[in-house]
Order: structure tokens, then C-alpha cells, then sequence
């Protein structure tokens, strides 16, 4: 199944069209004799497996980039440290970041070990309604590369999905390497079968960042997941003394706002830079506890309540329209 998705033509009718195969723009695409059979419309059974497995998880949430660097991972931490400020919220943090797995150090979780019990794999708990689970856990060492083809990565994200013992949660935050390649593909097709509330876009102000984030929302317009909204991280550099905010990276094009506008889809807001949310990312702490007064821990109050009332009417609109439907 992973092979459907190469080299797919700008004028693919998708795999699930009657003229999948046979239409003009299938001529010249590797799958097209395979879509032709009606193969490749198939559902995979583990699509059925994940939704069962998940279906006691309220919110299910994608967080992406398109571009490396734009503090993505440290925006997915602040964000969980931040819902699970509300004791009433169960939530954890899957990381899908293969090859560059940062969540169990900027959650303050790093060197901890997966435990497998009669329900599956347990996730690494930084608090008591705060959990993690990370391919991180699972090296040898901190220093261990991941050299995998994307097969092996889809197989790892599907045992995250299917194995690990989530129990009920409120939400579950995906966090996602950059770019629009085999992770992104399979979480997509894995939850394909779920209710998703949609994915959260990180970028920050500059051009060279804004041309890859593109990318991902292009992406996951194609594919259907929802978009909650842009996210420009990085925006300003806050001073810790006088406050004074100074521009570092330039948004000589409108920066986020102006991409989401021009792109149709929500603007979340902004989040300045700070130096001691590196620090806090370093020593896995959430930042907004730390230091809630400042301008960028009030920046993600912000953000965070927004998301949060988003993805209530989400999950409504969908309660709403299974109850139409029945």
C-alpha cells in the first residue's frame, strides 16, 4: 500500500475513483495498472485496528512543520505541558519523528524505558495525566541512529497506535518530522478510519520557512485531514528584562498571518522568542509554569485556549453529524 502514494500525478482522481487507472491523468504515474485492478482502494484492516484501539481518545491531533528548525517539537511540549495544566485532562504526546525523536528530552523524559505489560506497550509518564511515548525509548543509546526505509517506519507507527496502552485520554498530540514523506503518509492512512480534529501548522515569520510550510498544508489538503490553524513560532524576540520585542527572523512576505490568509485557512496566533524556553525545553519543563507572566507564556495561554475551543467544536460537529446520520 505504501507504494500508492509515489510519484503521484497533480491530476490523480484518488485511488477510491471509479476512473482510478484509466483516467487521462494516470497516464505516466508507476501506480496507475495498479489502481486500475481496484487494488489499491483496498482498506487496509489495520486502518479498522487503529480506530477500535483509539476510539477512547477524545481528540487526536497532528502537529507539522513542512520545514525543519521552526521549534515545531518544542511548540508540541509546551503545548501538552499547557492542556495538562487542567488536572481534569488526560494527555500524551506520541512522537512519530523517527529519525530525530527530541520529545522525551523536552518533555524531561529522556533515558526512560518503555515497560510492556498485558494491555501493551506502557507510555513513559511525566506526571499523573501527562504521558509520552517516543521510537526514543527504544535505542540503545541517545547517541544511536535510526536508519530505516519507510516500510519499517510505518510498521513502528502502527504499533504506536495499535499497542501502546493509551487508555481514555483527552488528547493526543502526534508530533511529526518535517516535510511530506513515510511518517506523514502512514499517521494519515492509519487514522483514516478515526476521528482526527485535524493538524496544527508551525512556521515561523521568513520566507525560506513559508515555502515548506506551504508544502504541508498543500498536503494535507490533498489528503483530507482538517486544518486547525497556523502557528507562527519564533515571532519577535522578547527581552527577559525590559520586554522590548525586536524582529529577528524578518516576515518580508507577511509572515504567517499573511500565508494562512492567502492559503484560506485559521491563524492561531503568534509566539515570540524567548531564551529561557530553550533553557526550559533543555531541562524538560514546561515554560508557561515557569514563567507565566511573560509575554510568550501569555502568547501560548493564548494559542493554547484557542486550540482547545477548536477542537471542542470539532469533536461537536462531528457528534452532531453521526447523530444526523443515525
Amino acid at each position: 500500500m505504501e507504494n500508492v502514494a509515489e510519484s503521484i500525478p497533480n491530476a490523480c482522481p484518488g485511488t477510491a475513483s471509479q476512473t482510478a487507472g484509466k483516467a487521462s491523468g494516470c497516464e505516466g504515474c508507476p501506480n496507475q495498472k495498479l489502481c486500475s485492478t481496484g487494488k489499491a482502494a483496498a482498506v487496509d484492516p489495520a486502518v479498522e485496528e487503529v480506530r477500535q484501539h483509539l476510539s477512547t481518545v477524545r481528540h487526536k491531533m497532528l502537529v507539522m512543520s513542512g520545514k525543519g528548525g521552526v521549534g515545531k517539537s518544542t511548540f508540541v511540549s509546551q503545548l501538552a505541558f499547557g492542556i495538562a495544566e487542567d488536572r481534569t485532562k488526560q494527555v500524551s504526546v506520541l512522537d512519530i519523528d523517527i529519525c530525530g525523536p527530541s520529545i522525551p528530552r523536552v518533555m524531561g523524559a529522556e533515558g526512560q524505558q518503555v515497560h510492556l505489560s498485558g494491555s501493551g506497550w506502557s507510555p513513559v509518564y511525566i506526571d499523573e495525566n501527562l504521558s509520552v511515548m517516543s521510537v526514543g525509548f527504544l535505542l540503545e543509546s541517545l547517541d544511536s541512529a535510526v536508519i530505516w526505509r519507510g516500510p519499517r517506519k510505518a510498521g513502528l507507527i502502527k504499533d504506536f497506535l495499535c499497542k501502546v496502552d493509551w487508555n481514555e485520554l483527552d488528547y493526543l498530540l502526534i508530533d511529526t518530522p518535517p516535510g511530506t514523506s513515510d511518517e506523514h503518509l502512514s499517521i494519515e492512512k492509519y487514522l483514516s478510519g478515526s476521528t482526527i480534529d485535524g493538524a496544527i501548522i508551525v512556521t515561523t515569520p521568513q520566507e525560506i520557512a513559508l515555502v515548506d510550510v506551504r508544502k504541508q498544508i498543500n498536503f494535507c489538503k490533498r489528503v483530507g485531514i482538517n486544518i486547525i490553524g497556523v502557528v507562527e513560532n519564533m515571532s519577535g524576540f522578547v527581552c527577559p528584562k525590559c520586554t522590548r520585542e525586536t524582529q529577528i527572523f524578518i516576515p518580508e512576505t507577511g509572515g504567517g498571518e499573511k500565508m494562512a490568509e492567502e492559503m484560506a485557512v485559521p491563524f492561531l496566533g503568534r509566539i515570540p522568542l524567548d531564551p529561557r524556553i530553550a533553557q526550559c525545553c533543555d531541562d524538560g519543563q514546561s515554560f508557561v509554569s515557569e514563567f507565566p507572566d511573560s509575554p510568550a507564556a501569555v502568547a501560548y495561554k493564548n494559542v493554547i485556549a484557542t486550540i482547545v475551543s477548536r477542537c471542542e467544536k470539532v469533536h461537536q460537529e462531528a457528534a452532531s453529524g453521526a447523530m444526523e446520520t443515525d
